[in-house]
């Protein structure tokens, strides 16, 4: 397993927000974390890569516990895209090399611009390359956002909704490409997602959150009306369309062929 988690906690002013939190992640994996809002989800991926210091437990990478790493050696396993991205008069360029920083020892080397070009071109943004990221929409500045976590060569990536701002084309294919990426380069990647349906789509396994612990967990055989409900609070119908299941709010059930599964 790439990562393992291990009875993880938070706190938030005396408040466990987390409790006993445990799964693992092995190569060529997407975990996404679902449940409402407030539950947690943000908090775990940040408790995941130390943005949040948890009040105990474990965090595991290749054997090495990242509670205990200096800052810089954690960049250079995880990458963290945020739901929020901060601004600044930076080219599209720029901002993308400084997720080489944990890399760079002393200046910028051929092997860095290499990587920052081939990413670029994965992600269909060569037009963006010297487009200000203050100028930019929502959806242009994720993509930046995304490909400075990529280029950092991370063994685990953890998103905080990555399709937030995107549109559906845009949504359908970042997801794709972190499916390829996560399969072709075998690391692991962890999302906070809120539609079940590309959720469903895209991920291998599942964390359903409630009341701060772990509801569910497993593959797409914990994706069921029960636990949907029990979790969310509201009866759904699982069905097929075009082969693929998707989940429907119980009073809109004629938008599925299925019945309850």
């Amino acid at each position: 397993m790439i990562l393992n988690v291990e009875e993880l906690r938070f706190l938030y002013r005396n408040r466990e927000v987390l409790k006993e939190i445990a799964f693992n992640i092995g190569e060529g994996e997407i975990v996404v974390i679902l449940g409402p809002n407030g539950v947690g989800k943000t908090t775990l991926l940040k408790c995941l890569n130390r943005i949040l210091q948890p009040k105990g437990g474990a965090v595991h990478i290749d054997g090495e516990n990242l509670l205990e790493l200096e800052m810089m050696e954690i960049a250079r396993k995880i990458g963290y895209v945020p739901q929020r991205v901060e601004t600044g008069r930076l080219t599209a360029f720029d901002a993308v090399l400084l997720g080489r920083r944990p890399h760079i020892k002393w200046d910028i080397s051929e092997k860095d611009l290499k990587i920052v070009d081939s990413v670029f071109r994965l992600l269909s943004m060569e037009k963006l390359r010297l487009a200000y990221i203050d100028e930019m929409s929502g959806g242009e500045l994720q993509k930046v956002a995304i490909a400075r976590s990529l280029v950092q060569e991370p063994k685990v990536l953890l998103l905080d909704e990555p399709t937030s701002s995107l549109d559906l084309k845009n949504q359908v294919e970042i997801l794709a490409i972190i499916r390829q990426i996560v399969h072709e380069h075998r690391i692991a990647a962890v999302m906070t997602m809120h539609d079940l349906n590309q959720a469903l789509r895209y991920a291998d396994r599942f964390i359903l959150l409630k009341g701060g612990k772990i509801h569910s967990y497993g593959g797409a055989e914990v994706i069921t009306p029960r636990v949907i409900e029990d979790v969310y609070g509201l009866p759904v119908v699982i069905g097929e369309i075009a082969g693929m299941r998707c989940i429907v709010p119980e009073s809109l059930e004629w938008g599925c062929t299925g019945s309850h599964i």
